[in-house]
C-alpha cells in the first residue's frame, strides 16, 4: 500500500519506518526539511508540501497525520480539505481530544471524504516493539486500512483493534492515558517510601528488578522505571516538574460528564499540577491558618 505521512517527528518518522521495513511504500510532509531528508535515508520519498504530497499519492489516498493535538491538527485538516477528492480518507493517528474528531470527521463526511481515528501508543519504542492502536471509524472505511494496522502493531492480530465508530478511538486512548497516570504516579510514590526508608539502605534497583519477575506488579512501565534507576538512582539533575499533554485532563472531564467516581486518575492529574507549583500560595496560606489558630511556627523562606 502506498499512503502519505504527515508529520515526521520522533513518533511519525519511526512509524513510517516501520511500514517501510512491512513493505509499504511511504511519501512524507513535514514542514521541517531536515526531518524530510532524514526519513529519505531510510528509502522514502518526501514531498515539499501538502499539495506536493496529495499529488504523489493514487487516488483513492491514505494519508496519516502525526502530529499534536490541538490548533496544528485543526490547521492541517483545514488545510487538506481542499485538496483531497471523494473516496481519500485521513487516519488520525495523534491523541486529539475525541470531540474535536467528531467535529472533524462530521467535515470531511460532508465531503466525502473518509476520517478515521487511531489512538497511538508506542513512544519511541514503537519501531522495534509495534505500537498499541485503538482505531475509530466507519467499518467500510478502517477496513481496508487493515494492511496499515498490521504492519505497525507488534502482531498481525496483537496490539491493535477497530474499537467503534468515529471517535471511539481517541476516546479509548484517552481512557488508556488517564489509567497510565494512575500507574505511573503509584510506581513513583511506592518507590518514594523505600528510598524515604534510610535506616535501611535500600537498593531501588535491585528492588525493581526483583519485583519485574512473577510480581504481581510487574509491567512495562516498571521495566522501564528500574532502567531509569539504574541509570540515575538518586535522579540527580531531575527537576520535580512533571508535565502532562491534555489526556489525564479529558479523562477526568469525561468521568465528571458520565458521573463516573475516578479518584485515582484525578489525584494523579492534581499531582502533576500541583508539582509544577514552586511558589504555592496554597501551602503558604495553610501554613498561615495553622498559626492564626493554634501559634504553630511559621517556617521563613
Amino acid at each position: 500500500m502506498k499512503l502519505g505521512m504527515i508529520g515526521l517527528g520522533k513518533m511519525g518518522a519511526n512509524m513510517a519506518q516501520r511500514l517501510l521495513l512491512g513493505g509499504h511504500q511511504v511519501t512524507g510532509f513535514d514542514p521541517n526539511a531536515d526531518a524530510r531528508k532524514a526519513l529519505e535515508q531510510h528509502g522514502a520519498a518526501s514531498a515539499g508540501s501538502l499539495q506536493a504530497l496529495v499529488d504523489a499519492l493514487p487516488a483513492p489516498r491514505v494519508l496519516w497525520l502525526m502530529v499534536p493535538s490541538g490548533k496544528i491538527t485543526d490547521d492541517t485538516v483545514n488545510a487538506l480539505l481542499p485538496l483531497l477528492a471523494k473516496g481519500d480518507t485521513v487516519i488520525d493517528g495523534g491523541n486529539s481530544n475525541y470531540q474535536d474528531t467528531l467535529r472533524r470527521a462530521a467535515l470531511y463526511a460532508e465531503h466525502s471524504l473518509g476520517y478515521v481515528d487511531c489512538g497511538t501508543s508506542g513512544g519511541v519504542w514503537g519501531l522495534k516493539e509495534g505500537y498499541s492502536m485503538m482505531v475509530g471509524g466507519d467499518a467500510e472505511t478502517v477496513e481496508p486500512l487493515r494492511p496499515i494496522f498490521e504492519t505497525l502493531a507488534p502482531g498481525k492480530d496483537q496490539g491493535w483493534g477497530h474499537v467503534g465508530p468515529v471517535g471511539s478511538g481517541h476516546f479509548t486512548k484517552m481512557v488508556h492515558n488517564g489509567i497510565e497516570y494512575g500507574l505511573m504516579q503509584a510506581y513513583a510514590e511506592g518507590f518514594s517510601i523505600l528510598k524515604h526508608k534510610q535506616e535501611f539502605k535500600l537498593d531501588l534497583h535491585q528492588i525493581g528488578e526483583i519485583w519485574r519477575y512473577g510480581s504481581v506488579v510487574r509491567s512495562w512501565l516498571l521495566d522501564l522505571t528500574t532502567d531509569a534507576l539504574a541509570k540515575n538512582p538518586d535522579m540527580d539533575g531531575v527537576a520535580p516538574y512533571v508535565v502532562d499533554s491534555g489526556e489525564g485532563r479529558w479523562t477526568v472531564a469525561a468521568a465528571l460528564e458520565l458521573d463516573v467516581p475516578a479518584p485515582i486518575i484525578t489525584a494523579a492529574l492534581i499531582e502533576r499540577l500541583r508539582s509544577r507549583d514552586s511558589d504555592s500560595f496554597a501551602d503558604k496560606l495553610l501554613s498561615s491558618m495553622r498559626n492564626e489558630f493554634g501559634g504553630h511556627a511559621i517556617k521563613k523562606e
